[in-house]
């Protein structure tokens, strides 16, 4: 197959548009359907607002459990960007074909694992007895397609990294619009409720992995997956490098996991769930700034990689300034969409008043700094591109540092509904100094010392 975009070649801008916009549309379409997910939750007759809580609580443990994908996935594919940038093409399928085999193991750990301590580990995350029946079917069902989600998404990014940002695309719009059109048949048509909303998604996961491998096992790929060459210095190479993508999306899940659970204590028996609900209306919205944010830094990886093993110094430089004025320019066109439209987005989860004023409330205050986060990204994920794990990780942490700080010190003071405050008090200070730790590394990183 013919490269949909050469690497080393091609003009920067152009190739950085080329890359991230098709990663950004992925990312947007698959926040898009999680939103439909929800927001037919939201609507089943009766039942809908404390349905959406549930499945709400449920959000951060699934999104934690799909970390491992990116943890092989994000961890392998700069490896195997910067071995093709140097030529060494075997080496490069050798990095594939271990981290298929780790997806696959992973994925059977992962479920092996949770599936029975499933209803413990839900209430501990914010489950109340209102809501835990709807979490608690929702998630088992979810878990039996644990293989295909991690499968899907991670071997999507060797994909992407190969140059074939299309195909990549393509990979999500199959899950995702599968998912859209049988999300009503199974919940309404079918009376499945939240039951339904988790068969129809692992459907359409299945799908997407299907597509994937078919691609990646064919003579479509320029590296393809092979069998044997599986050395743990190789899969030890992959989670060091995935390690920050694994932590920046395992810690976003664990504070999502800890608002619920504080909502819950300040908010009492009287606003608790109505709060959780909120909570999960604006993480929904928060995911339309997030994802396709991280489509459009996590894409264009692939081009810093490539050029950083090659030593095209110039051309790392280029793009990550186009990744960083692409970033930007996305973030504040969300800014303003969360601070005037936010009610549109609320109109789509919930009719009652008083809970979408609140939602509306909740969306305003975390869309605060979102302009600023697009330079915690662009760095974070730029520098995890380029295989520099000493620095991105300790700028991902401290982030979360930050927000962990503000969520238990914030409504102590303030009360509960003060807690979304954390959110732009992080996405204030972190990204000030992420600046500051890229300046400084980053002379020495591209005059290739010390590396």
């Amino acid at each position: 197959m013919k490269l949909e975009n050469d690497l080393g070649n091609d003009d920067v801008k152009k190739l950085v548009l080329r890359i991230a916009l098709p990663s950004m549309l992925a990312q947007f379409v698959s926040v898009f359907y999680s939103i439909v997910d929800r927001m037919y939750i939201g609507n089943i007759k009766d039942v809908g607002a404390n349905a959406l809580a549930g499945v709400g609580v449920c959000g951060p443990v699934v999104t934690m459990i799909g970390a491992v994908a990116f943890l092989v996935g994000v961890g392998g594919a700069p490896l195997m960007s910067m071995k093709m940038g140097q030529g060494d093409k075997e080496e490069a399928k050798r990095i594939l074909s271990n981290a298929f085999l780790m997806l696959v193991v992973f994925s059977v750990l992962v479920a092996a694992v949770v599936y029975p301590v499933k209803v413990p580990m839900l209430q501990l995350f914010g489950a109340s007895k209102v809501t835990l029946p709807y979490a608690d079917k929702y998630f088992s069902v979810y878990l039996m397609g644990t293989v295909f989600a991690l499968l899907s998404v991670g071997m999507n990014q060797f994909i992407i990294c190969q140059g074939f940002s299309k195909v990549g695309m393509k990979s999500v719009l199959i899950g995702a619009v599968l998912n859209i059109i049988l999300d009503p048949i199974f919940i309404f048509v079918l009376h499945m409720g939240v039951v339904g909303a988790a068969v129809a998604t692992v459907i359409s996961q299945l799908c997407s992995c299907v597509f994937v491998l078919s691609f990646l096992f064919s003579k479509k790929a320029v590296v393809r997956i092979g069998v044997g060459g599986y050395k743990l210095k190789t899969m030890g190479k992959i989670l060091s490098i995935g390690m920050t993508p694994f932590i920046i999306i395992a810690a976003d899940n664990i504070m999502i996991i800890a608002m619920n659970a504080i909502l819950q204590k300040y908010g009492g028996a009287s606003q608790g769930d109505m709060l959780v609900t909120c909570a999960t209306i604006a993480q929904s919205f928060m995911l339309v700034v997030t994802m396709p944010l991280g489509g459009i830094t996590g894409g264009t990886q692939t081009i810093l990689a490539f050029n950083f093993g090659a030593k095209r110094t110039d051309r790392v430089k280029q793009a990550q300034k186009y990744i960083m004025l692409l970033s930007l320019t996305y973030t504040a066109i969300l800014f303003v969409v969360g601070q005037t439209a936010g009610a549109v987005f609320v109109r789509l989860f919930t009719s009652e008043a008083f809970l979408a004023k609140e939602a509306v409330r909740a969306i305003r205050i975390c869309t605060l700094a979102v302009i600023p986060l697009a330079v915690q990204y662009a760095i974070v994920d730029g520098l995890t591109g380029l295989g520099q794990v000493k620095y991105s990780l300790p700028l991902s942490t401290f982030r979360k540092a930050v927000y962990f700080l503000a969520l238990f010190i914030v409504p102590a003071l303030w009360g509960a509904k003060a807690t979304f405050f954390a959110e732009p008090i992080s996405d204030i200070i972190s990204p000030i100094v992420s600046w500051i730790g890229y300046r400084i590394c980053m002379k020495n990183l591209l005059s290739y010392k010390n590396i």
